[in-house]
C-alpha cells in the first residue's frame, strides 16, 4: 500500500511536469496566492470577462497540491456550516438565495469543464447519507424534515428496504438522498482548470511559496510581485503566512482507496447510481465509487498538528489507517479481503465558526476566500465567480450572498487550540460509540462538542 505520495488521484494520472519558479520581482494586475481551486477558478472568470488583465498564480509546490488535489471528489450543493446560521443573520430569503446559488454551482462546474474539454470522471449522481443505528436514523429523519421545507434542496427519504437496494451498507436504518452532488477525480479537475487558465494567459508560477501578504504585495523568497490585488486562496495552508498562524485551522482528513473491487462485489453492494456516500456520525465518513471501481474513503484521522503544522506529502499514520479500514469492512463484509491500495492525509481550513468567507478590502486591495471545511470542489466555483466580480466591480446577484465580507475571530492560542481539537474529536468519538453500543439519541456529548466548537 502506498501511503502519501500527496494523493491516489495524482499517482494515478502521474504528477504534473514542474512550471517555472517566480524569475524575479514584478508587476501584474491581480496576483493570486494558490494554485488550488480557489486560485485557478477565480483566475479563470478574471480572464473570460477581462482578457486584458495580467493575472498571476503563486503557488507553494504544483497547481492543485493541496485540497483541490486529495479532496473526497463531492461535488456538492451544501452550504459551509449550514444554512440556518444565515437565517438567523440574514433572514430565510437570503438563505434561500444562498442555497440555490449552490445548486447552480454544481452545474456551473459541471458546464465549464465539458465547455473546456476537462475529462475529470464526472457522474452526477447525487448525495446519499445513510444512518444505520437509532440516534443517527433520529438526526437523520431531522434533517429530512428540515431540508424538505426548502423548495430548493429536493431531499428524498429513503426507508431501510429502499435504500440498501441502492447501496448495501449493513445495518441500514434509513437514507436522505438529493441530486445535486456528483463525484469527480479531484486531480483531474485541477490539472484541467490549470491547463485552462495558462490557455487564456495566466501564469503559473511553482514552487514559490509566499510568505507574506501585504497591500498590493506578495513577498516571496524568489521576488516581490505588486499588483493592484491580491487574492488570498490558501485554504488549509493559510497559517503558513505571516500574522495568519490562527486565522483558519488547519484540520487534517485522510482517505483510502481499495484496489478495483470484483464484480461479484459489486453485486453485493449495488452503488449502481455512483452517489457519493455520506453516514450520520458525529466523525462522520465519506465516499465515492471511482470511475475505475475502487472505493475512495474517507474520514478524521489525526485532526489536528500541533501549532498549525501542515505535511507534505500526505504520510498518514497506521491508526488511521486501521479506522477507515474498519469503516469500509463494517459498511461493506464483502471488502474483508479486499486490499487497500493508497492511503493519504491532507489539511482544510476551518474558520473559528466554522462558515465560509469569501470578500475584498477595497482599500487595501487584498481579496480572499476559503474556509470550506471539507465543501470546496463546489463552493471554490463560486468563491471565484464572487472574487472576479468584486474586483471587477460587477453588481452581481452573488456578490450580495450572505458569506461576502464575513469575518469572523481567530482561533485561541497555544496549546489551548491542541487540546481543544484533540478533545473535540475525542468527544465525538466517544459520543458515535454510545450511539452505537446502546443510546437511542443523540449522545449529549456530541452537543456539548458542537456548542464548544462553535458549530452549535
Amino acid at each position: 500500500m502506498v501511503d502519501g505520495h500527496v494523493s491516489f488521484w495524482w499517482e494515478q494520472i502521474g504528477h504534473p511536469a514542474p512550471r517555472p519558479t517566480l524569475p524575479g520581482s514584478m508587476r501584474a494586475d491581480i496576483v493570486i496566492v494558490g494554485a488550488g481551486y480557489t486560485g485557478l477558478w477565480a483566475a479563470y472568470y478574471l480572464k473570460k470577462a477581462a482578457p486584458h488583465l495580467r493575472v498571476v498564480i503563486l503557488e507553494q509546490r504544483f497547481a492543485g497540491y493541496g485540497a483541490s488535489g486529495r479532496n473526497g471528489g463531492w461535488l456538492t450543493n451544501s452550504v459551509t456550516g449550514g444554512r440556518e446560521q444565515y437565517v438567523r443573520s440574514h433572514g430565510r430569503d437570503a438563505a434561500h438565495r444562498f442555497q440555490a446559488a449552490m445548486n447552480e454551482t454544481v452545474d456551473e462546474v459541471i458546464r465549464v469543464a465539458h465547455a473546456e474539454g476537462i475529462e475529470a470522471d464526472i457522474h452526477k449522481g447525487g448525495e446519499f447519507s445513510v444512518a444505520y443505528n437509532q440516534a443517527q436514523e433520529g438526526r437523520l429523519r431531522a434533517a429530512a424534515a428540515s431540508e424538505q421545507q426548502w423548495d430548493n434542496t429536493d431531499v428524498e427519504l429513503l426507508d431501510a428496504v429502499a435504500a440498501q437496494a441502492r447501496i448495501n451498507v449493513v445495518g441500514t436504518r434509513a437514507a436522505l438522498w438529493h441530486p445535486h452532488c456528483a463525484r469527480i477525480h479531484p486531480a483531474k479537475l485541477a490539472r484541467g482548470l490549470a491547463a485552462s487558465v495558462e490557455s487564456l494567459g495566466v501564469k503559473i508560477y511553482e514552487n514559490t511559496r509566499v510568505t507574506e501578504i501585504r497591500p498590493h504585495l506578495a513577498l516571496t523568497e524568489h521576488g516581490e510581485v505588486e499588483a493592484r490585488y491580491i487574492v488570498r486562496a490558501t485554504e488549509g495552508f493559510t497559517s503558513q503566512l505571516a500574522g495568519l498562524k490562527r486565522a483558519w485551522l488547519p484540520m487534517n482528513s485522510s482517505i483510502v482507496v481499495t484496489q478495483p473491487l470484483s464484480q461479484n462485489i459489486w453485486d453485493t453492494i449495488g452503488w449502481e447510481g455512483r452517489e457519493t456516500l455520506g453516514d450520520f456520525a458525529h466523525a462522520y465518513m465519506y465516499a465515492q465509487r471511482t470511475a475505475d471501481d475502487r472505493i475512495a474513503l474517507g474520514g478524521r484521522g489525526v485532526p489536528y498538528r500541533y501549532g498549525s503544522r501542515t505535511d507534505l506529502d500526505g504520510h498518514t499514520q497506521p491508526r488511521t489507517v486501521t479506522m477507515l479500514r474498519e469503516i469500509l469492512n463494517r459498511f461493506f463484509p464483502a471488502t474483508a479481503g479486499v486490499e487497500l491500495d493508497h492511503v493519504w492525509s491532507g489539511v482544510l481550513g476551518v474558520p473559528r465558526d466554522w462558515a465560509a468567507t469569501v470578500g475584498l478590502d477595497t482599500q487595501t486591495g487584498m481579496a480572499w476566500a476559503g474556509g470550506y471545511v471539507g465543501t470546496g470542489v463546489a463552493t471554490t466555483n463560486l468563491a471565484g465567480r464572487t472574487l472576479a466580480d468584486l474586483i471587477l466591480g460587477v453588481d452581481s446577484d452573488i456578490t450580495h450572498l450572505p458569506w461576502v465580507g464575513h469575518r469572523v475571530r481567530s482561533w485561541e492560542v497555544e496549546p489551548l487550540r491542541w487540546v481543544a481539537v484533540q478533545a473535540l474529536y475525542a468527544t465525538y468519538h466517544a459520543a458515535d460509540r454510545a450511539e452505537q453500543a446502546r443510546r437511542t439519541t443523540t449522545s449529549p456529548l456530541a452537543m456539548i462538542a458542537d456548542k464548544i466548537s462553535g458549530r452549535a
